[in-house]
């Protein structure tokens, strides 16, 4: 029937964007470049849809990333199909792919891998307004995100909130022009984690500036950053859990007491029947709901 999928081309479809050429596809799969074409062509006929771009290395159009994760879902259902018949290698591991935020990783997360022992755990770091991305395009299985729209074929949940201290060095605050907060921001430099961290402009705009100041710093890494906003080389938003031994001692003080920025975080993973998914969206939970704030 032509609204079937044949899961040898499917199986295909992925190992062409995994191995990045038709011909490395071929070589994974013990065929000829030829079938490994032929199959694509096919799939594509039956459904209608270009699903790759001819790039090096081959990237799937946004109908083939449909059928990518449809590929990496059956291909999970598979291994723990086999887990449950015996049917796996001695001493082999179930692989869970999670993307998940710089700061959840570097404040609570790896708590929650900590409680689910017997898994083989596979993290992508990335913003959590970009993880979600990663679940679309069957990169991972499960997501630390910012975004409560489930991604087609996921299930989601919210885990809590993330707060964010807006503090500085001593010698950095006292350097504060008089004048509003917004505006004596501005005239600061601000540490900034890369370029999709949106959070310091984010607290300066709703203080009613414009965003904050012009000279930043890029420090791609949580504990680096909480270390350079202690060490004065710009003011920052420092997760909570990171800022509040600093403040303890007196390495950091707060620039505007009382005022925080939350970030909504969720957990979104595909909707499958797996036990390994299963076990580890508790253990994330659990540890989601002692960590963050309701």
């Amino acid at each position: 029937m032509m609204n079937e999928l044949p899961l040898d081309q499917v199986r295909t479809l992925l190992a062409v964007v995994d191995e990045g050429t038709f011909d490395a596809a071929a070589a994974a799969l013990h065929v000829t470049p030829s079938a490994v074409s032929q199959r694509i062509k096919a799939l594509e006929q039956r459904t209608g849809r270009v699903l790759l771009q001819r790039t090096k290395p081959v990237r799937p159009t946004d109908s083939g990333a449909v059928l990518v994760r449809y590929a990496r879902q059956l291909a999970r259902l598979e291994r723990d199909a086999r887990d449950e018949l015996g049917m796996s290698g001695a001493g082999e591991p179930t692989r869970v792919s999670v993307a998940v935020n710089a700061d959840s990783l570097s404040t609570w997360f790896l708590d929650a891998l900590t409680e689910v022992p017997g898994l083989s755990f596979e993290l992508r770091r990335e913003d959590e307004d970009h993880t979600a991305a990663l679940l679309r395009e069957g990169l991972v299985m499960a997501a630390v995100t910012g975004s409560a729209e489930p991604v087609p074929g996921c299930s989601v949940r919210p885990l809590g909130r993330l707060r964010y201290l807006p503090v500085a060095a001593p010698e950095l605050a006292a350097r504060l022009p008089s004048g509003p907060l917004a505006e004596a921001l501005g005239a600061l430099p601000v540490m900034v984690f890369d370029d999709k961290d949106d959070l310091q402009d984010a607290f300066v705009r709703g203080l009613g500036g414009p965003g904050a100041g012009p000279v930043r710093h890029y420090v791609p890494t949580s504990e680096g950053f909480a270390e350079s906003v202690a060490r004065g080389l710009g003011w920052g938003m420092v997760p909570e859990s990171q800022a509040e031994p600093l403040l303890a001692a007196g390495r950091v003080v707060p620039l505007a007491p009382g005022r925080w920025l939350d970030v909504a975080l969720y957990w979104q993973q595909w909707r499958l029947d797996s036990p390994a998914l299963a076990a580890l969206a508790e253990a994330v939970s659990a540890t989601a709901a002692r960590a963050l704030r309701r």
